[in-house]
């Protein structure tokens, strides 16, 4: 995830447009979502829509919005999601779902951000900064004569890419502790941790629904546990024997525990230590409050750690 975090800070404060592609469920809407928080439009909203939950009719009134009468049902103007996100971004989720007539009009508004609502005859024009994601390869969908050529270019200026979860693993105790800090306050829980046995199945599952299917399982834990810490059996109701048993952490823990020539202990702790409180404060929107929830320390200690390790 080092990789993404790299690319978000370095395009997060222009207005170029991004495409960000990834399996289902691996975040990629909150990546977007951090592109806009640090970005000059921060202030601005950020709108999203699913390209894949409309028919082609309502996408585009969605879109672009309508005026009365465009069509069965248009009973009342409606201002599109473009124009909402007027001064903001605007995140298209799954665009790869989208027919090739609405992409012609999306083509339309990424080079002169103006368009026209369904039945209007006036133009309209929103300024706004455009992200879209999508879980399939849309290169191959030019190949296939699914998706237009031109549009693609014009979406896939910065290209990021966010890997399954299974490729990121060192994420998984940040994701699932963020969530489990969240849960725990929404249910009104005290909720202090996962035992190591849990810990150490959730490192070891490939988790194919990635960050999606990772956040379910806390909820679904938090929402059943009976104590404090959440148990494996709270992580993995259903496991049973034929299913891929969690592996023990044995072998990597010794490959990770490895000791180079020069090593340095205290640097290496400060780095690591380092890491996690950026992680945490990526986390959490950069509130010190939240991350020092997430990491289990004070607010003081993680404002001293800040400074001290200059994060």
């Amino acid at each position: 995830m080092q990789a993404v975090r790299s690319v978000v800070e370095q395009v997060s404060g222009n207005d170029s447009t991004v495409c960000i592609s990834g399996e289902s469920g691996t975040g990629k809407e909150l990546v977007a979502a951090l592109l806009h928080s640090r970005s000059p439009r921060r202030e601005g909203p950020f709108v999203a829509v699913n390209c894949g939950g409309f028919s082609e009719t309502l996408l585009e009134s969605e879109l672009f919005g309508h005026v009365r009468g465009a069509f069965t049902g248009a009973v009342a103007e409606k201002r599109g999601l473009i124009g909402l996100a007027d001064g903001g971004t605007f995140f298209l989720d799954e665009v790869g779902e989208m027919t090739l007539s609405t992409q012609v009009r999306l083509l339309r508004v990424l080079e002169t951000r103006t368009y026209y609502p369904v039945g209007g005859e006036e133009s309209r024009s929103s300024d706004v900064r455009f992200i879209c994601a999508t879980n399939r390869d849309l290169l191959e969908m030019v190949d296939s004569g699914l998706f237009r050529q031109d549009l693609y270019y014009r979406l896939n200026v910065i290209p990021i890419h966010v890997p399954p979860l299974r490729d990121r693993k060192d994420d998984i105790p940040l994701l699932a502790g963020y969530f489990l800090c969240e849960y725990s306050r929404r249910l009104d829980k005290r909720l202090t941790g996962f035992e190591l046995a849990a810990m150490d199945a959730m490192l070891s599952y490939d988790w194919p629904g990635n960050v999606r299917e990772l956040q379910n399982a806390v909820q679904r834990a938090a929402v059943l546990a009976r104590t404090e810490t959440i148990h494996f059996t709270d992580i993995f109701p259903n496991w049973t024997p034929r299913h891929s048993a969690p592996a023990t952490r044995t072998a990597a823990s010794e490959e990770a525990l490895a000791i180079p020539p020069g090593f340095d202990l205290d640097k290496h702790l400060s780095d690591t230590e380092a890491e996690y409180i950026r992680r945490a404060l990526e986390l959490t929107g950069n509130n010190l409050t939240q991350a020092a929830d997430l990491l289990g320390i004070s607010f003081r200690s993680i404002r001293y750690k800040v400074k001290k390790l200059k994060v």
